[in-house]
């Protein structure tokens, strides 16, 4: 039996929108493959509904010592305030530049697309986020749509995005689509 896909979810130290985690997380393990929450540091890091703080989660690596090679592929929750912290971890953009630069598929909702924007891999890719990106995306070489899902396969890797929360049925069905699960 082969083994299972590992997913990496890439998130702040704070302020990740905690459904835009967790929905896809259940629907990456209910797909078999095994999901793994990479952040600045080890430690847990915490979530948010919109502006609350909600719970609290346990980093599995630091980016700093995750491989892109080890994962099929990627999943970059929402959240302003994490998105945010996020494109200004160095490390995190250099992993999400090389699983790019492996052709390997991406899926990033919300204000997630922050950190493609920061990694330069938006150039000539057609996507989707909350609206407030839209201009930074534009500014980045990529085509901003508003659009529940967006699946761009060009460049030689897939890019699955949408705009927020209520877009999360689409998300996860495309995201397992472009993770072959």
């Amino acid at each position: 039996m082969p083994e299972p896909k590992k997913i990496a979810f890439l998130v702040g130290a704070e302020g990740v929108e905690q459904v835009e985690l967790t929905d896809p997380w259940q629907h990456v393990e209910k797909a078999g493959a095994v999901p793994r929450l990479l952040a600045p540091r080890l430690g847990r890091v915490q979530a948010f509904d919109h502006l609350t703080p909600a719970d609290t989660f346990d980093v599995d690596l630091p980016f700093s010592q995750a491989d892109p090679a080890d994962y099929d592929g990627v999943v970059i929750p929402g959240g302003v305030a994490g998105a945010d912290f996020l494109r200004m971890d160095r490390d995190a953009v250099a992993f999400v530049r090389a699983h790019v630069d492996q052709g390997k598929p991406v899926a990033s909702i919300c204000h997630g697309p922050w950190l493609l924007v920061e990694a330069d891999v938006v150039r000539g890719k057609a996507l989707t986020s909350f609206p407030s990106l839209a201009t930074d995306i534009r500014n980045a070489g990529g085509r901003w749509d508003d659009l529940e899902v967006q699946v761009c396969d060009g460049n030689g890797w897939t890019l699955v995005t949408s705009r927020k929360p209520d877009d999360l049925p689409a998300f996860d069905r495309e995201a397992l689509r472009a993770f072959g699960l």
